[in-house]
């Protein structure tokens, strides 16, 4: 006799570690746990799940694997919460792109939809909070001009105009790319030396273009951040790929 479907395949519980696990990633989910807060002790913890210290120690395994607690190992031992950043997400991310075949230029174009609409976002509707956040990221950025440094905080500076525009989905798929940003751009820098003139030359160049955005975003005016920061990145793209445009995210990442 045929056995039914759900014979053959039967659902199975869920294991004990995983139940928990789930109910500290709730906690942690709804802010109850805030970032960089200590659990429970493990005794305590043992108490209120009603489970042994090795299923606690694995349900802590399986959050340190989702990059949601740090372990602290022997005495006294426990797990302080660790709120990820799109970071944590970067490489499954960028595995995601590699496997489609992602050029550097392709994401290069992502970005271009994704960054100018958030220039007059942040220009016409951003907090004076924000605004000022920005200009402290133009302070940073000003003094690292004629460092090794600045193609990396070039890369932060874009990263928060739209963090500061305040859409959240888009702030966190800006941060996902931009581990593979920095890399592309790591090997440009490489590729110049920069104490070249040329470097010098172009990092002064972006360095006008940054101040000319900030201004705009404190004048408020919306449609003239978009519209520059569209030519601004048209404009640097020709110094990004210097003929690489189909450069892989492979060629990046692995």
């Amino acid at each position: 006799m045929t056995q039914p479907a759900e014979a053959r395949n039967p659902v199975r519980p869920k294991k004990m570690a995983d139940m928990v696990a789930d109910r500290i990633r709730r906690l942690i989910a709804r802010g109850e746990i805030g970032d960089g807060e200590w659990l429970p002790t493990e005794p305590a913890l043992m108490a209120e799940f009603g489970v042994s210290r090795p299923t606690l120690r694995e349900a802590f395994r399986l959050l340190e694997a989702d990059s949601l607690v740090s372990i602290r190992r022997g005495p006294p031992g426990g797990a302080r919460v660790t709120v990820p950043g799109p970071e944590a997400a970067a490489n499954q991310f960028g595995m995601l792109l590699t496997l489609s075949g992602t050029t550097i230029a392709d994401l290069y174009e992502a970005r271009m939809v994704i960054e100018p609409a958030a220039a007059r976002d942040l220009a016409q509707r951003g907090t004076a909070a924000a605004r000022r956040a920005l200009g402290d990221e133009l302070e940073t950025i000003r003094t690292l001009v004629e460092s090794a440094e600045f193609g990396a905080q070039t890369v932060r500076f874009h990263r928060r105009v739209v963090e500061l525009a305040g859409n959240k989905t888009l702030a966190t798929v800006i941060g996902m790319l931009s581990e593979i940003v920095v890399r592309h751009l790591a090997r440009v820098y490489d590729e110049t030396p920069n104490t070249s003139a040329e470097t010098l030359a172009n990092n002064r160049k972006a360095l006008r273009a940054y101040e000319k955005l900030t201004e705009l975003v404190e004048a408020r005016d919306g449609a003239g951040a978009e519209r520059f920061w569209t030519r601004h990145m048209k404009a640097a793209r020709s110094h990004l790929f210097r003929g690489e445009d189909e450069t892989q995210v492979v060629d990046l990442l692995y």
